[in-house]
């Protein structure tokens, strides 16, 4: 089985996942440029207001191209509360959040100075969560095409819009199916039936 090479993504949509399923382990490419407009640092939320673009600020470089694993956080805007504040309000009443908030709320009050730790770590997170037995590694190098790799690394773009397959979602009355959201709405609406929704 092939292993899947990916780029770092905040709180990855739902394809993400359905891609790591399918193949062996996972790589993240993290001698890539980091591109802005991307879902490098953010995603896609269903809230009672329609759909929310969760953005992390970064610091920006002196240079203009940086690679992804240099990308620093920034402390601007309160973000970290914001996004907490967001995906509670969001997902609340969905019938899995409140067994699984426990996991997510340290990542909103604790500093992680990188991007690419803060995307990996809740990646992980995501998969121990769903079941997923995968494993995660960084690239130690920019990753050139080679066998035994399926490169993915141009699917997950917010430009491209792949259709997920119906599932629950808690304002699926108000608003009809929204795909393309980040994985936690797969995960708090569907809970442990997110590997089998994949």
């Amino acid at each position: 089985m092939d292993n899947t090479l990916l780029c770092s993504a905040y709180l990855p949509p739902v394809n993400f996942f359905t891609v790591i399923k399918s193949g062996g382990d996972v790589l993240i490419e993290q001698y890539d440029n980091y591109c802005k407009q991307t879902y490098r640092n953010r995603c896609r939320i269903a809230t009672a207001g329609g759909i929310q673009t969760l953005t992390i600020p970064v610091v920006k470089s002196d240079s203009p191209k940086q690679l992804m694993k240099d990308v620093r956080i920034s402390d601007h805007g309160d973000w970290r509360r914001q996004h907490w504040n967001a995906l509670e309000s969001a997902y609340m009443n969905s019938p899995f959040f409140m067994y699984y908030q426990d996991d997510f709320r340290p990542f909103y009050e604790r500093r992680i100075e990188f991007l690419i730790d803060f995307n990996t770590q809740l990646t992980e997170l995501i998969l121990k969560l769903a079941g997923m037995d995968k494993k995660i590694k960084l690239t130690e190098s920019y990753s050139r095409l080679s066998t035994g790799i399926n490169d993915l690394r141009q699917l997950i773009d917010p430009q491209q819009t792949s259709q997920n397959r119906p599932y629950w979602q808690v304002f699926k009355q108000k608003y009809g199916f929204q795909p393309n959201l980040s994985a936690v709405d797969l995960l708090f609406n569907m809970g442990p039936e997110f590997p089998l929704y994949l």
